[in-house]
């Protein structure tokens, strides 16, 4: 029910109604384009994609060796050829590169590419001989396994947050993607708006964030509790209340990508490994929190009454435990949570996006059911496999259109073995 719901009220207006072409992508302003020859010959069946600013699409050669990709922005991109595809020792003529396009670390078959003054910009590729530089199966997954672990650390923060809601509350929390979106809209207010520096706008987010979350239980969840509303009435409020946030967040913004300051630095290499700084500070960051989480929930007062809340509220209650006090202070903690990882997100992504939210909120709620509901330690283990589900797939042969799928599949495969999830506890029903 939760998942039709999502699919229901999470997508956004007007995508029904984009017109695609005829292999899948949706028709924009901007686009690059094409032709892919050798010897004068064009070649058919060349599958290429690009990548950036969030975004990810792919096409392929025609009978006369064209292509054409759109991409939402005017942004810089990532465009690659996969080589398989082209003919037996063959490789594109980085040498005859048009003007705007770059390879990427010297490769043979990935390219920066920037639009100039139009919204379209023509790559034509040169194919000749060459010998393809290759990466060992073995060394590619060891580097989408870290990537998944990066990925799956932010996951873990906005997870961590919406498992300890649902675990006081019992709401599953659809607004929870708006908040993570929150972190990432008041770190571009402040930088990009107001030019101030980034440390400001990354601690005005997670105040932020906090506040906001103090405002909705405040404002909205508390006085519905009180009136007695069922689970299903107050999910359904969490709907409406994601679709007001999402589009207040696009008045403020825009519907464009923005940057963070020092995204997409030049990456490091570690044997087979690439990351960032970017990447290693923020891994730094959520494995900070996380323990700072931990420590929260079994070593303070408020903290071990959060997980008596958890397990019984009406013997919580009766043992003298403020409940609403500890569900408030949930509310703080959760959307600090939540706006740090939007910040991260937004590094990894890159870009913030007044939707990015609602594009990690399937897989917020994966990972809380995959480790067991409720429970704020199975929601990190539970995204760390959904992050390393998610980058390792698309080596394993999945479109990248659906690497996103493949965390379900994880979940579906887990709760077949443990129905309550990794560190659920068994319920009788009846």
């Amino acid at each position: 029910m939760l998942l039709a719901a999502f699919l229901v009220f999470g997508m956004p207006a007007g995508a029904a109604h984009a017109e695609t072409t005829p292999d899948g992508q949706e028709v924009t302003d901007f686009y690059f384009a094409g032709n892919i020859t050798y010897k004068g010959e064009p070649i058919e069946g060349v599958k290429l994609a690009v990548d950036g600013n969030g975004f990810t699409g792919e096409t392929q050669t025609g009978a006369d060796g064209k292509w054409k990709l759109y991409v939402p922005e005017k942004k810089k991109y990532t465009i690659a050829v996969d080589e398989d595809t082209l003919p037996k020792g063959v490789i594109v003529d980085t040498s005859q590169l048009p003007e705007g396009v770059t390879a990427v670390d010297g490769t043979s078959g990935s390219f920066e590419a920037e639009f100039g003054l139009t919204g379209t910009k023509i790559v034509n590729l040169f194919l000749g001989q060459g010998e393809r530089v290759t990466v060992s199966f073995l060394d590619q997954l060891i580097s989408r396994t870290i990537g998944g672990i990066n990925f799956g650390l932010l996951l873990g923060l906005a997870s961590m947050g919406a498992a300890l809601i649902y675990g006081t509350t019992r709401l599953s929390n659809f607004a929870h993607g708006e908040m993570v979106t929150w972190g990432g809209v008041v770190v571009v207010l402040f930088t990009s708006f107001w030019n101030l520096p980034l440390w400001a706008g990354i601690i005005a987010a997670v105040i932020g964030g906090g506040a906001l979350g103090w405002a909705m239980d405040a404002g909205i969840w508390r006085p519905l509790r009180r009136r007695g509303l069922g689970i299903v009435q107050l999910m359904i409020v969490s709907i409406g209340l994601s679709l007001a946030l999402r589009y207040v967040l696009q008045y403020m913004i825009g519907g464009d990508t923005a940057q963070l300051p020092g995204s997409s630095p030049a990456p490091m290499r570690l044997g087979p490994i690439s990351l960032s700084y970017i990447d290693l500070i923020a891994m730094a960051i959520s494995l900070a929190a996380i323990l700072g989480m931990a420590y929260f929930l079994t070593r303070t007062r408020i903290g071990k009454a959060t997980r008596a809340i958890s397990d019984n509220p009406q013997l919580a209650a009766a043992s003298g435990i403020d409940v609403d006090r500890v569900v408030r202070i949930v509310w703080i903690i959760s959307g600090s949570l939540a706006a740090l990882s939007g910040i991260l997100w937004a590094y990894f992504r890159p870009g913030v996006k007044w939707d990015m939210g609602m594009q990690m909120l399937l897989l917020i709620f994966t990972a809380i059911t995959l480790g067991g509901l409720g429970s704020a330690i199975g929601a990190l283990i539970g995204s760390l496999i959904v992050g390393i589900s998610v980058e390792v797939s698309t080596l394993l042969g999945v479109p990248s259109d659906l690497k996103y799928a493949t965390a379900l599949v994880a979940l579906v495969v887990i709760l077949l073995v443990r129905p309550q999830g990794l560190f659920g506890r068994k319920e009788r029903l009846g």
